[in-house]
């Protein structure tokens, strides 16, 4: 026997009659919550965090799209038996279940055909396909909160706070004012030079040291979590 696929609504946290609206606010707090840059390179939980990170990409990239979305609502009905009286709805993807099995192997459900797992070549594919697809997210949530233009260039705002999370990371190491200011001036003259060479605010995200990453994706999370319960 062999674990079931992953319920992408169970990964998202949201129930299967959700909106397309509700569907991508969720992909935004999940994202957020389990990106593997929240935790330091060198952390064991990174690994986890990148694996659950592909399934949350995968989950999004399936049920944004409605072609997609209703492909796999048959499929997960057909194998959960949601709607016939079956299977437990967002059965624990741990947990080992019989799968139908059909002559000459599989399963007779189409799963490749959803998320990046079916589509990427290796794992260094399948961690691009969900990178680029978190920084067009990632800048649509700079842009709500006005941290980037309509075109995705850095606002004064969002070097503000580059330069606060790069004060910061200074300030802790010499453990003083004068270096949490050192960086902050740092951090915008940084910005000022990105800026003039027409960077966009992921790119310059993918720029940063990986401590400086993990507080701007905490400061981001906090502001959209907030948004998110008011």
């Amino acid at each position: 026997m062999s674990a079931p696929p992953v319920d992408y609504y169970a990964a998202l946290e949201v129930d299967s009659k959700a909106t397309q609206q509700q569907i991508r606010d969720a992909y935004k707090k999940q994202a957020l919550r389990h990106h593997p840059d929240r935790v330091a390179e060198g952390s064991p939980e990174r690994s986890t965090r990148t694996k659950k990170f592909q399934q949350i990409n995968d989950a999004y990239y399936t049920l944004s799209d409605t072609h997609r979305r209703q492909d796999y609502d048959a499929s997960r009905n057909q194998f959960y038996g949601f709607g016939f009286g079956g299977a437990q709805q967002n059965a624990d993807a741990d947990e080992e279940v019989p799968r139908p099995e059909v002559p000459g192997g599989g399963f007779g459900f189409p799963w490749s055909a959803f998320g990046f797992g079916g589509s990427a070549k290796d794992e260094e594919d399948a961690n691009r396909k969900s990178s680029e697809q978190f920084g067009s997210v990632f800048e649509e949530m700079m842009r709500e909160q006005g941290l980037a233009e309509d075109d995705n260039q850095p606002t004064g705002k969002f070097w503000s706070l580059v330069g606060a999370v790069s004060g910061g990371a200074m300030g802790f190491i010499v453990a003083n004012m004068p270096g949490a200011i050192a960086g902050a001036v740092g951090g915008n003259r940084l910005g000022a030079i990105r800026d003039k060479r027409g960077k966009s605010v992921y790119s310059v995200y993918q720029e940063l040291e990986q401590p400086e990453k993990m507080r701007l994706l905490s400061e981001l999370a906090s502001k959209v979590f907030a948004h998110a319960i008011s």
